[in-house]
């Protein structure tokens, strides 16, 4: 049975990049008789596009986007109860959840003529309080370098976020926070379901998002001259040679907080309800296509 594909594309994606592939996105889909595609107007309102996509019927919804549009579709997907399948065109800036599906290697093309084959393939997905996250979730030193990026008012693009990171990276003071009975100072603590982070870092290596459990990765907190070469390191999956990086595997973490922590889900920043949360991984939760499908 043929899927019913519809597809959402962020035209604001990659710096404009999804306006510019609209037309292409358009004539690769329309080659497999699928024209439900709609275009995001506004900020976060892909969640809202996905769920009428749900509503009207679809099996099978296509992101043309970045990280974040997707882990909104995604969201929107695991809150409606069905088994819709996501599949992505990559046109963000870090694309890391694309690496995990090889569809960042495919053409729009083929990406077009899967979406409309069945394909039961199944991903983990993270879940934090009431948000569900494709790659990782974070606190600490990521979550700060977000919170400047969005109180500069003066630089744009990457260069306000490379701004942003190289200043905390000398100023920030750490996160206290409890796992495992311990209470310590950290620069970084990222529960990852993927391998990849914030577009460039390794941050876990190793780690799956088909085999039902989650990685910790904590750092802890160190002097800014040895933050640069660590964070460097992280890059390459190389930062586990320091001894203040550590990595755990399991189901669930329970983790504490002097108070509720702000944290960031798949680059999107959220404030906490609770200083103990839980963070857990919903095995084999969605349905994707991969490039093999």
């Amino acid at each position: 049975m043929s899927e019913r594909v519809s597809v959402i594309v962020n035209p604001a994606a990659g710096r404009g990049r999804g306006a510019r592939m609209v037309p292409q996105i358009m004539s690769a889909f329309a080659e497999v008789d699928v024209i439900d595609v709609r275009l995001t107007s506004a900020s976060r309102d892909e969640a809202e596009i996905a769920r009428h996509a749900i509503d009207r019927g679809a099996t099978t919804i296509v992101v043309a986007g970045g990280d974040g549009t997707t882990t909104h579709v995604a969201n929107a997907i695991m809150n409606s109860g069905e088994d819709t399948r996501l599949g992505i065109i990559p046109l963000g800036t870090g694309n890391d959840f694309a690496k995990v599906l090889g569809s960042h290697s495919q053409s729009m093309k083929k990406v077009a003529r899967l979406s409309v084959e069945t394909g039961n393939a199944r991903v983990d997905v993270g879940k934090i309080e009431d948000i569900y996250f494709l790659n990782c979730c974070g606190f600490g030193f990521d979550v700060a370098v977000l919170e400047a990026t969005a109180r500069n008012r003066y630089l744009r693009g990457n260069a306000v976020y490379l701004y942003s990171a190289l200043r905390e990276l000398l100023g920030y003071r750490g996160i206290d926070l409890k796992r495992n009975g311990e209470s310590m100072r950290h620069l970084l603590l990222v529960i990852a379901n993927t391998e990849y982070f914030g577009g460039m870092f390794r941050i876990a290596p190793g780690a799956r998002a088909d085999d039902g459990e989650l990685d910790l990765v904590a750092i802890k907190d160190v002097p800014s001259g040895r933050r640069v070469a660590m964070l460097s390191a992280a890059t390459r999956g190389e930062h586990f040679k320091y001894d203040e990086c550590v990595m755990e595997r399991a189901a669930s973490f329970t983790v504490s907080f002097p108070m509720p922590p702000a944290f960031e889900s798949d680059g999107e920043l959220h404030q906490a309800m609770s200083s103990e949360l839980t963070v857990s991984s919903c095995a084999g939760a969605l349905r994707v296509l991969t490039a093999t499908n």
